[in-house]
C-alpha cells in the first residue's frame, strides 16, 4: 500500500467527530449506531456502572483478528484510530488498495473496553481495578467480557491497543517514543517462541512503515513477563499478540498526529496478514534492533536556574492530566529538582544562571504547581509553563 497516500487520506478524511484526549462512550455510541451494513455490532455486556460494551465486526474471512481499545480509560488515542479505520473500511475507493480484504479476514474490534474509566478519565475501572492486571483473576465484568470474547472468537491474532506517557524516549540522543510496540513474553525467561516470532515479524513491518514518517521515534516496549497482563496470558495460549502504545509527538498533547500513526499501524497489520510476509523464518530478527523505551523525558526542563540553597541546577516540569468540565487540563507540576543531564525535555529553556522570583507563599518542592516563572538576571522576563 502507498502509506504516504494513506497519511494524506487520514489528514483529510479521518473521523472528525472525535478529537482530543477525552473520548467517552457518549462520543462513540452515535458513531457505532451509524455504521454501515458492512459492519456487525454486538453487545458483549455491561461495565461495573452499567455502560454497554460493544464489539464491531467487519469481514468474513478465515483469518480472525481481535483488538480492543481503552482498556485503560485515559488512553484514548487508539480509539480514535479505530474509528478512522472504520471510516476507511467504509470508503470503497480506498479499500480497493487491498483486494478482497473482507473475504480474507474477520476483524473484530472493541472500541472501548472500559467505558467507566473513560468517563472518569482514569486508568482503572469503576472498582479501581487495572483491567490489564486482571487477566487471571477476572474479578471485573469488563475482564470477563474480554475473556469470553477471545475464548469464543478464537482469534489468530490479537491487538492490545494502549497509550503511553510523555516520559518515554528512544535512542541516543533521545527522541520522543511516538509509537511503541511489543510482542509480549510467554514466560519468565522471555523465550522467543513461535507465537512471539509472528508478532515480532509484524512489528518489524510496522516499524518500516512508520520510519518513513517518524524516523528514530519508534520504540520497543519492555517485555518483562507478568501473567496477570492480558497480552502475556494470550501469548501463553499461543495466540500472537501485539501491544500498541500511542505516545507523544512534538507539541501534540491532543495526540492527533500520533492518532494518524496508529491508523497506519492498524492498516499495516492488515496488509501483513494478507501478504503473509510475517511467516518467514527470519523476518522477526530485526525486531531486536528497534530501540527499547526508556523513561528519559520530561515535558519541560528548565536548565541553569539559580535556586535558593541549591545553587545552579535544573528543574523538571511534568504535566498532570486533570479532568474538569468535560475537558482535559494539563497542570504543570514540579517533577524533579536536580542535575538533569541524563534527561531530555520536550521543551527546554536555558536560564543561564538567572534567579527565579516566587510568590511569598510558594513552596519550592516536587509536586508543586508552577504555571509561570519570573526570572531576574540574564533573562529578565516571565515564562508561562502552561501547555
Amino acid at each position: 500500500m502507498d502509506y504516504s497516500h494513506l497519511k494524506t487520506w487520514h489528514t483529510n478524511a479521518r473521523e472528525k467527530r472525535l478529537h482530543g484526549r477525552y473520548i467517552t462512550q457518549s462520543h462513540i455510541l452515535p458513531l457505532i449506531q451509524n455504521l454501515s451494513g458492512d459492519f456487525q455490532v454486538d453487545l458483549l455486556g455491561d461495565s461495573v456502572q452499567g455502560r454497554p460494551v460493544h464489539a464491531v465486526t467487519w469481514g468474513k474471512g478465515a483469518f480472525k483478528i481481535l483488538g480492543w481499545s481503552q482498556m485503560h480509560g485515559n488512553e484514548s488515542t487508539t480509539t480514535k484510530a479505530v474509528f478512522d479505520l472504520f471510516k476507511w473500511l467504509s470508503d470503497n475507493s480506498e479499500v480497493k488498495a487491498l483486494a478482497n480484504l473482507s473475504s480474507k479476514i474477520t476483524l473484530k474490534l472493541v472500541p472501548m473496553l472500559n467505558p467507566d474509566g473513560a468517563e472518569a478519565y482514569t486508568r482503572v475501572n469503576a472498582n479501581k481495578v487495572d483491567l490489564n492486571r486482571d487477566a487471571q483473576d477476572r474479578s471485573q465484568p469488563e475482564s470477563r467480557i474480554l475473556h469470553q470474547l477471545y475464548t469464543g472468537f478464537k482469534p489468530d491474532l490479537c491487538l492490545n491497543l494502549h497509550g503511553q506517557r510523555t516520559i518515554f524516549g528512544v535512542g541516543n540522543p533521545a527522541r520522543s517514543a511516538t509509537v511503541s510496540f511489543l510482542s509480549p513474553s510467554q514466560d519468565e525467561l522471555r523465550t522467543v517462541t513461535q507465537s512471539r516470532k509472528k508478532g515480532m515479524a509484524i512489528i518489524v513491518r510496522l516499524a518500516e512503515i512508520l520510519n518513513t514518517f517518524i524516523p528514530g521515534q519508534i520504540g520497543r516496549y519492555d517485555d518483562g513477563f507478568n501473567i496477570n497482563c492480558v497480552g502475556d496470558t494470550l501469548q501463553q495460549l499461543n495466540i500472537p499478540t501485539l501491544l500498541f502504545e500511542a505516545g507523544h509527538f512534538h507539541e501534540d498533547y491532543d495526540r492527533e498526529e500520533t492518532r494518524a500513526f496508529m491508523f497506519l499501524s492498524l492498516l499495516g497489520v492488515l496488509e501483513s496478514v494478507i501478504l503473509k510476509n510475517w511467516e518467514e523464518n527470519d523476518d522477526y530478527k530485526p525486531y531486536f534492533s528497534i530501540p527499547e523505551n526508556e523513561k528519559c523525558f520530561y515535558d519541560i526542563i528548565l536548565r541553569g536556574l539559580k535556586l535558593p540553597e541549591k545553587g545552579i541546577t535544573d528543574l523538571a516540569i511534568q504535566y498532570e492530566e486533570q479532568l474538569h468540565n468535560s475537558a482535559i487540563h494539563f497542570v504543570p507540576k514540579i517533577a524533579q529538582i536536580s542535575d538533569l543531564e541524563k534527561f531530555t525535555g520536550h521543551k527546554e529553556l536555558d536560564f543561564q544562571g538567572a534567579e527565579p522570583v516566587f510568590s511569598s507563599d510558594f513552596v519550592l518542592q516536587e509536586g508543586a504547581i508552577l504555571e509561570e516563572l519570573e526570572v531576574k538576571g540574564k533573562l529578565p522576563t516571565t515564562f508561562s509553563l502552561k501547555s
